[in-house]
């Protein structure tokens, strides 16, 4: 079932930022010739009015053909007038941002009504979530304990951890040894702060070797409105869109970067196995996808969207056309890259799921 769901949530980002450009086409006056989903020869099509819908044989993204995207393309003299070239700059620009800008909208959606039925976690929060069996915390603290401080130190969880390793053990420490000072922990239990005392255990094989009370933390969700919902969208968009695009820069220098590179079948598997473990994840994996889609479609490359809008700009600003060979040019330059890109994110796919690197958190 999860392979299907994966499958239908991809493909309605295909579909939705396509009809993005099919639908502004159309209101502009363009004339459009076909509507597929995926690529290739189609192994379904129908026609209603001007337009053939289909689907392809290749299940890599989909396309909307509008007449006269080649200004040497031959058109029947009566729609010679709706062609993509014969259209005013301002027209042609809202045609090719309007399948990105869906999938921006459509991003912003699924954060806005994520983070306003889950809220966020509070990281000035910490919360016992679970006390290790044998450990010093063991019999001390319970689940469900906030920590509000360590010796009187108070922070988010990296700060309170740090004060507990700052008791250390007397002399040269081994493996199992207890600190020589106890910990002094201020909890809220039940309501009701409470002072308690545990000795932290040596733990040699950890990275790095440290004393520890035992217990694993987590922070509490902090609700969210409307208006701090569409905040934090805002702000998880545009993190997203500065990370993407800084490991975009990267690729060319650094091989750390290209190993970050996933590829349509790392995200689909991704998405499969989100589905497994919990819906709300899948789809908020899906608004991550929706937005990476926009942000690489946007980059200033033919055949991306962001090269046509490029080369929109750049015929408004020198006021008249650019030279049709010129921009062949660029767009045999930017399908090499996006080749070169699309299997670097293939043979990292093909890794990971070699060495089972796709597995989501329970």
């Amino acid at each position: 079932m999860s392979y299907v769901l994966a499958f239908v949530g991809f493909s309605m980002l295909i579909i939705l930022h396509e009809a993005g450009h099919f639908a502004a086409a159309k209101k502009v006056g363009m004339r459009v010739e076909r509507f597929s989903l995926f690529f290739g020869r189609p192994l379904w099509s129908m026609r209603r009015g001007e337009t053939e819908y289909g689907i392809g044989w290749i299940p890599a993204g989909g396309f909307v053909k509008i007449s006269g995207m080649n200004p040497h393309e031959e058109l029947p003299e009566e729609v010679q007038h709706r062609a993509y070239y014969r259209q005013p700059v301002w027209k042609r620009l809202v045609v090719i941002a309007a399948g990105p800008i869906v999938n921006l909208i459509l991003a912003f959606l699924i954060f806005f009504v994520f983070y306003w039925a889950n809220g966020i976690a509070d990281r000035s929060r910490t919360e016992v979530a679970q006390v290790n069996p044998g450990s010093p915390a063991a019999g001390v603290l319970q689940p469900g304990d906030e920590l509000l401080a360590v010796d009187g130190k108070r922070g988010e969880f990296a700060t309170l951890a740090k004060q507990i390793g700052t008791h250390k053990c007397a002399g040269t420490p081994v493996d199992g040894c207890e600190a020589a000072t106890p910990a002094v922990l201020t909890v809220v239990r039940d309501g009701r702060e409470q002072t308690l005392e545990v000795r932290p255990r040596y733990e040699a094989d950890e990275d790095p070797p440290r004393t520890l009370v035992g217990f694993s933390a987590t922070s509490p969700d902090k609700a969210l409105g409307p208006g701090g919902s569409a905040s934090q969208s805002l702000d998880t968009m545009w993190t997203v869109t500065s990370e993407t695009v800084k490991v975009v820069g990267r690729l060319f220098y650094s091989a750390e970067a290209r190993n970050e590179v996933s590829g349509v079948v790392g995200s689909y598997e991704t998405t499969r196995r989100s589905f497994q473990v919990d819906w709300e994840q899948a789809i908020l994996i899906l608004g991550l996808i929706s937005l990476s889609l926009a942000v690489i479609n946007l980059l200033p490359l033919l055949p991306l969207d962001g090269g046509h809008i490029f080369w929109a700009l750049a015929e408004k600003v020198r006021g008249r056309a650019i030279p049709f060979g010129i921009m062949e040019r660029a767009s045999v330059v930017g399908f090499v890259l996006i080749l070169l890109l699309f299997f670097i994110g293939l043979e990292n796919d093909v890794d990971r799921l070699r060495d089972g690197g796709f597995d989501i958190p329970q």
